[in-house]
């Protein structure tokens, strides 16, 4: 296994991945220079990484092929965290502090991925440096101490060349490795908006030109949201534009839900336009390049213009004369027997090294209806040809396409000069591309007709319906894309960068609610004789979200695995409640604690070496809440797919599963779309909220969680 590094931004976690999986990967060979890759055992093909959270998980996924999907939660988790631990430094650091107060590491009872990715964002850090000198956070520096004291971790620290250290300590902060395509200029332009070459405050013109051949997916997000951008930056407008030049692909359905998606995004284009209002003009145009002699009509099969073309052979009709071509081009529109195996071509340059000039296509006889047309054309101009004409008839100043064009950048100013239209400018940026995933419209398709997922919107998938309703919020979507802003270096991202934003956003305004494990620990407690409310906040920094009523009984409910962690003799502060001597623990003899007796001891206000943990009163008073917690991974299972590699070799593993859970009565006030945290557990959002039982049914409808990652 090969390792390329970058000295200037090193990988500290992953590279503390990499010694860890030692034992597993065999030989690794680490190379530092200017390239972030990984080539992995039994591949040839280099895999471009961009955060040191990349790297570890490409490593991770290829080699623990044992962890249970809640320990892949819980690791998730933490290599978020990893992300935005230093932009919110002291919030961060507390909330480390306290979690490690009970833990030894912070997945299981051994060290893992997740102590490495914290770990290194903290080795590097010089706020929390900073912070540390003020307050010592014992926990967190006996933790460090620990961490640093494994064998491969003390090996990697040891063994960094010195100027990796140095950079190391001059970062202060975690940076993105670049490939090294990119030049220092282009590192420091990374994750920020470009200006548009030849804008005016005013007059830019921007398009978002989807296909109505499928739902939008994340992909076409980040293509919308910047052209948003740099409508809203120049004060400009933005053309939402149908593509609907393919009569067989073009669906009205998608249409509206492609419409609903933009809504969705909270995108407001100045107009609404369909590639279809302007056939009669591209008709005039492809005529009058014909007469000009610049296209021909073509009656070469499909393959063999294809073999032609890659070989730079001209087609046997190239030469003919404009009287021929014009004859055939009325056959085409037609739509006669002898019109439908023609096509009209652009006579540009054969012997070209760029295959897109080598005489593209530019129209093809195809008599469909059309879902806004009917049956009024029998010939539709190719995408390729549509788009220029298009863009400069609409008044577009700036087309923004991904980097997977730019060999037909030349094509599309060939067609703008032989028309003699106004030139758009044309700027790229990098496709998105997300790992454990496909954004092709084909194999989403695949899945949804297999019922590998319940539809489009499927919160396994990577459709903008689908991540909206796993949790995520337009705000962090625009954060994303603004984060990477108009780059041109193309790595897979991770999706925990994504949802480590959406965690910024929804922490400071999600509520707070209790839920268990449906078989929790009864905790008795001496003295209590009545029943009790007192009101909560349900968030504790941030007044504004409300409060809740919440019960006290002389019976409380735990979860087994913090009835485990009690010890008598000591108390344990119930959250929102106060401390509780813990004075007997009854367990069966494997271990499992059956009950607890404790007292209540509120007066003491010392919560700083205590157990923290959540409860939830046992009274007929507080009726429970039945709740279901539902959990997803990735519908594929490798991080990156090789060229030729096919998807479906890595599918049908269990990518959903169930909790059930009862939650506190609170929760009966949540409603469908909500964002709420369950305290200790994570974030989630309401599928489907609570109601009571129907006159058709004995049962109340339970509610139904998605946890967002």
């Amino acid at each position: 296994m090969k390792i390329a590094c970058n000295k200037v931004n090193p990988p500290l976690g992953g590279l503390l991945t990499v010694e860890f999986y030692r034992a597993a990967a065999g030989n690794i060979d680490v190379v530092w220079g200017n390239d972030s890759s990984v080539t992995l055992p039994n591949s040839k093909k280099p895999v471009p990484y961009g955060t040191s959270n990349d790297l570890i998980r490409i490593l991770e996924n290829n080699f623990n092929k044992s962890a249970e999907p809640l320990q892949k939660v819980t690791m998730n988790h933490w290599l978020s965290f990893s992300l935005i631990l230093d932009d919110e430094i002291p919030k961060s650091i507390e909330y480390l502090d306290k979690t490690l107060s009970t833990l030894t590491y912070l997945v299981g009872e051994s060290l893992s991925v997740s102590d490495l990715a914290v770990f290194s964002a903290l080795y590097v850090s010089t706020k929390f440096k900073e912070v540390s000198k003020s307050s010592p956070f014992k926990n967190i520096q006996r933790w460090m101490k620990l961490i640093e004291a494994q064998a491969s971790v003390g090996k990697v620290l040891k063994e960094l060349p010195n100027d990796v250290l140095e950079n190391l300590n001059k970062s202060g902060s975690r940076r993105s490795p670049v490939n090294n395509n990119e030049s220092s200029q282009g590192r420091q332009q990374e994750g920020k908006f470009i200006e548009l070459p030849h804008a005016e405050m005013g007059k830019v013109v921007v398009r978002f030109p989807p296909e109505a051949s499928g739902y939008l997916h994340i992909g076409h997000a980040k293509a919308a949201l910047l052209n948003q951008y740099y409508q809203q930056a120049f004060q400009g407008k933005l053309v939402m534009r149908f593509d609907d030049t393919n009569p067989a692909k073009e669906n009205a359905e998608f249409e509206k839900v492609i419409l609903e998606d933009v809504e969705m995004l909270e995108i407001k284009p100045d107009m609404f336009t369909h590639t279809s209002q302007y056939f009669d003009l591209m008709m005039e145009y492809c005529e009058k390049l014909i007469k000009e002699g610049k296209a021909f009509v073509d009656d070469t099969p499909a393959e063999q213009m294809k073999n032609e073309r890659e070989q730079k052979i001209e087609s046997k009709n190239r030469n003919n004369s404009v009287e021929v071509n014009l004859k055939l081009w009325e056959e085409m529109k037609k739509g006669s027997e002898q019109g439908v195996t023609c096509c009209v071509r652009a006579k540009i340059d054969m012997k070209s090294a760029n295959g897109c000039m080598r005489d593209p296509t530019i129209y093809r006889c195809k008599p469909e209806t059309h879902p806004r047309t009917g049956n009024q054309y029998k010939v539709y101009p190719t995408y390729d040809f549509a788009c220029p004409i298009v863009d400069s008839v609409e008044g577009v100043t700036h087309v923004l396409r991904t980097m997977e064009y730019h060999d037909r950048d030349p094509q599309f100013y060939w067609f703008i000069d032989a028309i003699g239209l106004r030139k758009p400018y044309i700027w790229e940026y990098s496709r998105l591309s997300m790992t454990n995933t496909v954004l092709s419209k084909r194999k989403l398709t695949w899945f949804v007709e297999q019922g590998l997922v319940d539809g489009w919107d499927d919160p396994r998938m990577p459709t903008v319906r689908g991540v909206l309703r796993r949790g995520m919020t337009v705000e962090a979507l625009r954060q994303f894309i603004q984060a990477q802003g108009s780059s041109r270096s193309v790595v897979f991202m991770e999706w925990d960068k994504i949802w480590a934003i959406n965690k910024k956003v929804i922490d400071p305004i999600a509520p707070r609610y209790t839920a268990l494990e449906e078989t929790p620990v009864p905790v008795n407690l001496k003295g209590v004789t009545a029943d009790s409310t007192m009101p909560v906040a349900l968030h504790p920094k941030n007044p504004d979200v409300g409060s809740k009523t919440v019960w006290v009984s002389q019976r409380l409910l735990i979860d087994q695995v913090d009835a485990k962690a009690l010890k008598e003799g000591e108390n344990a502060t119930f959250i929102n409640y106060g401390n509780i001597m813990i004075d007997k623990i009854h367990k069966t003899p494997d271990g499992t604690v059956t009950s607890v007796d404790a007292t209540p001891n509120l007066d003491n206000k010392d919560y700083k070496k205590t157990l923290k943990l959540t409860w939830l009163a046992d009274s007929p008073q507080s009726p429970m809440v039945e709740v279901y917690c539902v959990y997803f991974d990735h519908i594929i299972s490798k991080p990156v797919l090789g060229k030729d590699e096919d998807f479906k070799q890595y599918i049908g593993h269990q990518t959903r599963w169930e909790i059930p859970m009862l939650g506190e009565p609170a929760l009966n006030a949540v409603r469908t779309g909500d964002i709420m945290q369950l305290q200790r557990r994570g974030f989630f959002r309401v599928e489907s909220a609570p109601a009571p039982p129907s006159p058709h049914s004995a049962r109340a409808r339970p509610l139904v969680l998605f946890h967002v990652p």
